[in-house]
């Protein structure tokens, strides 16, 4: 039986460079799912190191850029994380997928905003420079750390509850919508699914691809679900394609 065509799938957080990031995985639900369009919600990268990046993090991009192939008729979008500054001008040309701040479409009658959520984030956009330098000392505990990386995981939803204040985001996110007037706003950043309605508006956060629940949403003719990755059956291993290798040698970084 084939799977269901969606109008809008919407993942973020993969964090390519992380170690924590799932990235095979992601690439597997890219493969076994159809949508008509394609939102990447922000902090696909981890950060601006790209020799960080692993051969299943290369074959991840390498999906998308077939996925933005004219002749497969996907709409693909990228919407900038705070993660991704720096890199999105570079990735999104590789690629081939265009960038945005955020993202506005319209579906079955309702107006629909895609924006990654750190604007709504006042800790992180007050602390930038902290902000980094927790990004590598994240990073290098990542390499220390026992299999299954368990303190990078446990740091990851610490961050997630104490800092990243995932009922501020939506908070912010709902006033936001209010004043773009849009019926639905998506966002990503705090790594933890959530689903909110205030005044007729709803508030969806697509989770993360780096701890043990991965998320993501769908919207078609029944309306808006936060799914959970299910791990039908073993990823594929990850091989070599003419498409991937491109793209690392365009970047000449070596690989992980």
């Amino acid at each position: 039986m084939d799977p269901p065509v969606y109008d809008t799938l919407i993942l973020s957080d993969v964090h390519l460079g992380a170690e924590t990031s799932r990235a095979r995985e992601a690439t597997s639900l890219l493969k076994n799912s159809r949508f008509r369009r394609l939102i990447l919600l922000g902090d696909i990268f981890a950060d601006l190191n790209f020799g960080r990046l692993t051969k299943e993090h290369w074959k991840f991009l390498g999906q998308i850029r077939k996925l933005s192939n004219p002749k497969r008729n996907i709409e693909v979008v990228w919407v900038e994380g705070n993660h991704d500054q720096g890199l999105t001008d570079v990735m999104s040309h590789l690629v081939g997928v265009d960038v945005y701040q955020e993202y506005v479409w319209h579906y079955a009658g309702k107006r629909h905003l895609a924006i990654h959520g750190h604007q709504f984030d006042r800790v992180g956009l007050n602390s930038v420079r902290l902000s980094y330098l927790g990004t590598i000392i994240y990073l290098q505990l990542q390499r220390l750390d026992f299999k299954g990386k368990p303190i990078a995981r446990m740091i990851d939803r610490l961050n997630t509850s104490w800092l990243r204040m995932s009922e501020k985001v939506a908070g912010g996110a709902l006033l936001y919508a209010r004043l773009k007037k849009v019926d639905r706003i998506f966002c990503g950043h705090t790594h933890a699914a959530m689903e909110r309605e205030r005044d007729g508006i709803c508030y969806y956060n697509s989770g993360g691809w780096v701890d043990s629940k991965l998320t993501y949403i769908t919207i078609d003719s029944d309306g808006v679900q936060i799914r959970e990755y299910q791990h039908t059956e073993e990823p594929e291993p990850i091989e070599d394609s003419n498409m991937d290798s491109e793209l690392m040698e365009l970047t000449q970084v070596p690989v992980a």
